[in-house]
């Protein structure tokens, strides 16, 4: 594990790139399981799988990592989600490839505070996941998916600090908690020597992972035919942020604001969807 910042966002990006992703131990559980029901009756579908998968930010990263590095020089299309990941792996395939999956709170047990840390980013990307998801649906998007996928791994970087440099995460977190007014991009400067959303997007692209999720999860500039999905991205993490604690954060009544315009809905209507997708 790193105890010293790296110099700039390429040593990083280097760094993180090739390093082994753990994964949460109900995850890990959840999938020797569904190989075992596997290998037993045979039962188990594309769909299930990526269920167990989705519901852990790290395995979904791993997952659509692994698939775009074994992309086949043939293959003509990127798979945009994890079910199509998984369908193109096949369940066999994919059952022996992870056959063996480090957990993050057997990485994590000897440095206090830090699985809680990790573990407050993961609940996080849920949050953010499910409010991107309703937003999805309400708007009937097609690529919905792939928006609940871009909300779910939108802090993907600061989950890989955690496991890879949790000192380091947890001097940020300190430093955060003891002045609320700092930003976090300044904080991370200082202490990381690197933007965590520059570092995200860098990761994204070194992975090679396909363009639609790299770029709703992306703020710079934007294809407008992607714009609206992104805007749903942006909302449902800048939502999960700032109800994080609770609903009496000062900005979130912007955010409904933001969110009632982009769904056509009343505040009133707003502040019931996001509160129905939070229970």
């Amino acid at each position: 594990m790193l105890s010293t910042a790296l110099p700039d966002l390429a040593a990083w990006t280097n760094y993180l790139r090739d390093a082994p992703i753990p994964v949460l131990s109900d995850t890990a559980a959840e999938i020797a399981s569904l190989a075992a029901a596997e290998a037993a009756d045979g039962q188990v579908d594309a769909r299930t799988l990526a269920e167990a998968i989705t519901g852990d930010p790290l395995m979904t990263i791993k997952v659509l990592a692994d698939s775009a590095r074994r992309r086949s020089p043939g293959q003509v299309t990127d798979a945009e989600s994890v079910t199509a990941a998984v369908m193109l792996m096949g369940l066999k395939r994919f059952f022996v490839n992870y056959a063996e999956l480090e957990s993050v709170e057997q990485r994590l047990a000897s440095i206090p505070g830090a699985l809680e840390g990790m573990k407050r980013v993961v609940a996080r990307s849920h949050r953010a996941s499910r409010f991107a998801l309703g937003f999805a649906v309400h708007r009937m998007e097609a690529d919905a998916a792939v928006i609940h996928e871009a909300a779910l791994l939108h802090d993907i970087a600061e989950l890989l600090l955690w496991c890879h440099a949790p000192t380091l995460a947890l001097e940020v977190r300190i430093l955060q908690m003891a002045d609320q007014k700092l930003r976090s991009a300044a904080v991370q400067k200082v202490v990381l020597n690197v933007r965590l959303d520059q570092l995200e997007q860098s990761l994204m692209q070194a992975w090679q992972l396909p363009e639609l999720l790299v770029e709703l999860t992306s703020e710079g500039p934007c294809n407008p035919l992607h714009a609206p999905q992104r805007r749903m991205v942006q909302l449902a993490v800048r939502l999960a942020r700032h109800s994080a604690d609770g609903w009496t954060d000062a900005a979130l009544p912007d955010d409904i604001h933001d969110v009632s315009q982009m769904l056509g809905l009343s505040h009133g209507a707003t502040q019931r969807l996001v509160r129905n997708i939070d229970l």
